[in-house]
């Protein structure tokens, strides 16, 4: 770890965490230079669902730089993009009628979130969001602003502006419905909150915690909404691209958000590649008002057509996910039945899991444990305790 140690930035974490030096992946399995094997339960946070170097999305790729297709385009017509579209309509849009522009942000998810906080306040005039304890939507200014850890917040140097913080469902225990509140401050004249908007949420909060939003909690912040007129914007950015089951994590609650962010395991290789979904009637952006370099990922296109078609035109991938994640459950309770005095439990949806464990030093005695004995995850949640 020598060199890693001497020239790369203080800001790196993960390698910290796992002080080894990683030389090649297949499917679930990391290999370290010493040919030391290890178990990926960290998926590159939500990057690989369909596991590393996945063969079959693998041989499209090649298949695509053998013949000189394009691998930066900007935002110019090609026919990855033109595929990768037809592929995403046909398969993902069509079949769950939904009806979504799609708009390409560039390589990452906070590019993605950007866009969409940028958009909502152009369409409705408004400045403010909402957003939600625990929640994380990334680390670039605007972004940031809606990310409520506020050791990350203190890292941009200057006041994160333009957003209004309301807790998350369970926050304040499993009796009181915060949906509630936020329709009784947006209503209220002198609660000091101005009518947002958007507001932006996850399903499920993977960086936060786990913490899993209830089907009648993100109906009724749908309704609020509405009423409001005020955008929902739905960051499938971790959840999405099938780590609940569905390929959308909203899927079975039954909502229609205005604004869909995805990226992560979207490429199906973890190349990075985001998209932003949007409802035509919100489609409001000028040409080139929203710019980038990166705008065209052409391999990503590739390998994320091929995803769509190997793994989403029938309910074999999303039954295997549930079958899983309910296996993962069942285990995980084993392990909190088993240790009483520590007062675990369990909480998470299809396949994303996560063990709270009350206290960081627990969590990361086992992180930690784990990974000296061959499987590599993470902690989550505002003291690392999950």
């Amino acid at each position: 770890m020598r060199v890693f140690n001497q020239l790369e930035s203080n800001v790196r974490s993960y390698s910290r965490l796992f002080p080894t030096v990683f030389k090649k992946a297949q499917g679930a399995i990391l290999e370290d230079r010493e040919g030391v094997k290890y178990i990926d339960f960290l998926s590159g946070v939500g990057t690989l669902n369909y596991g590393h170097n996945n063969p079959q999305i693998k041989e499209r790729l090649f298949r695509y730089l053998e013949s000189d297709g394009i691998v930066h385009g900007l935002d110019l017509a090609t026919v990855a993009k033109e595929e990768f579209l037809e592929a995403f309509a046909a398969i993902i849009l069509k079949p769950r009628q939904l009806n979504y522009k799609v708009q390409f942000p560039g390589p990452t998810g906070t590019n993605a979130v950007e866009a969409a906080l940028k958009l909502a306040r152009n369409i409705t005039g408004r400045e403010t969001v909402i957003a939600f304890s625990n929640g994380y939507h990334g680390v670039t200014l605007g972004s940031l602003a809606t990310t409520a850890k506020a050791s990350q917040r203190a890292a941009a140097g200057i006041p994160t502006t333009g957003v209004t913080f309301i807790p998350y469902d369970g926050y304040l225990g499993p009796d009181i419905d915060t949906t509630e509140y936020l329709d009784k401050v947006i209503s209220d004249v002198g609660s000091g909150v101005t009518p947002p908007a958007a507001v932006i949420v996850e399903t499920i909060q993977g960086a936060g915690g786990v913490n899993v939003a209830s089907f009648e909690w993100l109906r009724s912040l749908e309704k609020v909404c509405r009423k409001h007129d005020t955008l929902l914007i739905a960051d499938d950015i971790q959840v999405g691209c099938g780590r609940t089951g569905s390929f959308f994590s909203f899927e079975e609650v039954g909502i229609s958000p205005d604004i869909v962010t995805l990226s992560k395991s979207l490429s199906g290789f973890g190349l990075p590649f985001s998209l932003v979904l949007i409802k035509p009637e919100s489609d409001q952006w000028k040409p080139g008002q929203h710019s980038g370099t990166f705008r065209g990922p052409n391999l990503a296109f590739v390998t994320a057509k091929a995803a769509l078609e190997i793994y989403w035109q029938d309910e074999s991938l999303s039954a295997a996910v549930k079958e899983k994640g309910a296996l993962m459950r069942s285990r995980l309770e084993q392990i909190a039945k088993n240790h009483p005095a520590a007062e675990l439990s369990v909480r998470g949806r299809g396949m994303i899991q996560g063990l709270d464990c009350n206290n960081g030093n627990l969590a990361d005695k086992i992180l930690r444990t784990a990974f000296a004995q061959g499987l590599i995850m993470e902690t989550a949640g505002a003291q690392g305790q999950v």
